[in-house]
């Protein structure tokens, strides 16, 4: 029976037996790595994080605490998830723009940055070179190819803004004001931003 252990090198993180984690990396307590995952070396992993069935990390990716990460998620070199971060199953980090099989383009990778506290919906896909801001909301399947206010919910191909979202999770109506804790927003700077 194959079962979660204690990480010798990783003192208080689980990691299935059946997953790989290459030297260096950093793995934070209480943190769970299931089935089939590999974590590649210079990656570090904040506390008390899920990688589910299937997650590829790195190299020197940085994942912030209390993130969630689904089966069957690539998070490639250039990726940094801030604290909080959901990332649903078979989402899609790209880091090149142009990529050919025959043409060797990794110095041109570009940086993809997804704030504190955002979620990215199953099998949405973020074009590199991107920021999703904080506590942003990308639909399933949605295709994102530029920067991403924070709050915003995003939705199709390529992905718009249909609406704002709160931090508890709840889309906004009219008046910004989150129906699950009273929260109340505004609009500004081409985002939204929080008044209480």
């Amino acid at each position: 029976m194959s079962e979660m252990k204690e990480h010798p090198d990783h003192p208080g993180a689980l990691i299935h037996e059946s997953s790989y984690v290459d030297s260096p990396a950093k793995i934070g307590e209480g943190t769970k790595i299931w089935h089939f995952c590999h974590v590649l070396p210079g990656t570090e992993i904040g506390r008390n994080c899920s990688l589910g069935q299937n997650v590829m990390a790195g190299p020197d990716v940085m994942i912030g605490d209390n993130c969630k990460i689904q089966n069957n998620v690539s998070i490639y070199a250039g990726v940094t998830l801030d604290e909080g971060v959901f990332c649903g199953p078979s989402c899609v980090f790209t880091n090149v723009n142009n990529p050919r099989a025959e043409v060797r383009r990794m110095d041109e990778a570009r940086p993809t940055l997804v704030q504190r506290g955002a979620s990215i919906g199953a099998n949405a896909t973020i074009v590199c070179g991107n920021t999703l801001g904080e506590y942003c909301f990308i639909g399933a399947g949605a295709v994102v190819t530029e920067n991403v206010p924070a709050y915003a919910v995003m939705a199709g191909v390529p992905a718009r803004r249909i609406g704002w979202m709160s931090k508890a999770g709840a889309r906004l109506g009219a008046d910004l004001v989150c129906p699950i804790d009273g929260s109340k927003y505004r609009e500004a700077h081409g985002g939204l931003e929080r008044i209480d």
